[in-house]
This record gives structure tokens, sequence and C-alpha cells, in this order.
């Protein structure tokens, strides 16, 4: 598994990305190796005008969703929050096996909703967040004030992630959880702003919406925007 590829920095050259030189002019070095590889791609080249010459070259690539903590009405998806759940208790499992993950690892079972649902079924900001709440805590259980503070932070970073004149597309997408296939909403997908789920609908077709990351939902930039759609 060739890990942390999709966390390149895109560099344009020209009509060229660095991405299209690592995963398509250099394609056939990278299938050279003699065994089975998983690579992981920027998911802006996933939609991007080159996607199908990434299929052609690599076959059929799988786009992992996030988990789905919430349906796209906005109605707590509980299957999806009990997944996340299940990630950190087995984190937990690891160093203290015999403590309970609702009363012992946390203060109650609403501060570990709040934190699976804020996570946006983002295992790795889930797994950031609740770093951040262990390190704001002398000792257990994680209190309800430890990871709201760990919330704060994070809210704060994705503040400055985004582009003054993002902050309406943002709120659009909120609102239609569709987005347009360009660079604008690429690069809020790439970095995490907007996130994409999937769901097998009542004859067993793949849906997929999309959506702000929740930390977003607090931001006063975002509420603003929100409130000037038409």
């Amino acid at each position: 598994i060739v890990d942390n590829l999709d966390r390149m920095v895109l560099v344009k050259d020209g009509e060229n990305t660095n991405y299209e030189e690592v995963f398509l002019d250099r394609s056939e070095q990278l299938k050279a190796l003699d065994c089975h590889l998983v690579y992981t791609a920027p998911i802006s080249i996933l939609y991007s005008k080159r996607a199908t010459d990434i299929r052609d070259v690599y076959g059929e690539c799988l786009i992992l969703p996030m988990i789905m903590v919430k349906t796209h009405k906005g109605e707590t998806y509980e299957p999806g929050v009990n997944k996340v759940k299940e990630v950190i208790k087995k984190r937990v499992r690891q160093i203290a096996p015999e403590l309970s993950l609702e009363k012992e690892i946390f203060d109650n079972p609403q501060t570990l909703e709040r934190l699976c649902l804020l996570s946006g079924g983002h295992v790795r900001n889930l797994l950031l967040l609740t770093q951040d709440a262990i390190g704001r805590t002398e000792e257990l259980p994680i209190s309800e004030q430890a990871v709201r503070r760990a919330i704060t932070q994070a809210r704060d970073t994705y503040r400055r992630a985004v582009e003054n004149h993002q902050w309406c597309l943002l709120a659009e997408v909120s609102r239609s959880k569709r987005i347009i296939n360009d660079d604008q909403y690429r690069s809020l997908m790439y970095n995490r702003c907007l996130l994409e789920y999937r769901y097998l609908d009542d004859d067993g077709e793949m849906q997929r919406w999309y959506d702000i990351h929740p930390l977003i939902q607090g931001i006063s930039e975002f509420k603003e925007a929100v409130a000037k759609l038409p």
C-alpha cells in the first residue's frame, strides 16, 4: 500500500499538473512492480477531465466515501454513528480494553455522539479530534468541555482553509447536496471542506450526495453566506 500520495500539494506546469505527471506520465513505472499494489490518489484527479484516462490505465478506481453519520435530510444515521464509535472503541481496546467507551473513556454518551457527528464520518478527522480532546484531559473520562474545545480549535482551522469567495459555494452545497465538477469544488473536496457520501437506494442503485464538513456549520462567515441565499 503506497499511502499519502493523496496529500500531494497540487503544482501546475502549464496545462499539466504534478498529479498527471505521477499517475499518468509515469504510470508504467508505477505498474512495473511485480506485486499487488494499492495507490492512494488525490481525489481531485478522479474528478478531473483526466478521470477517464486514469480508468483506462488503472482500471476502476475506488473512491472511499465518508461514513454516513447523517442522511442527506440532516437526520442522524445511527448505523453510521455506531460504525464511527466502533473505530474509537477498537483504538481504545488496544490500551484499555476493560474500560467502557461511553462511561469511562467519555463522561457520557452525548459527548461521544457529538464527537462522532462533528467528525462528519471522516476517520482521520475523528481521530484528530479525539487526540486533541485527550490532550486537554488530565484524567479520564474525556469531558464535554474538552471535546468542545477540540471542536473549536478544529473549526478555526477550517475557517482559515476557506477563501472568501468560497463561502457562497459551501452555502449552496449545504442546501442542494450537489457539486459542480470544476476546480473550485474540487479544491474544497481536496481540503475536506466538502465531503462525499454514498448509499444504496431501494432499487439497489448507488446514490451519492455531498455536504459541508459539519465543523463549518458553526462558522460565522458560513452562516452569513447561508443567510444571503435566495
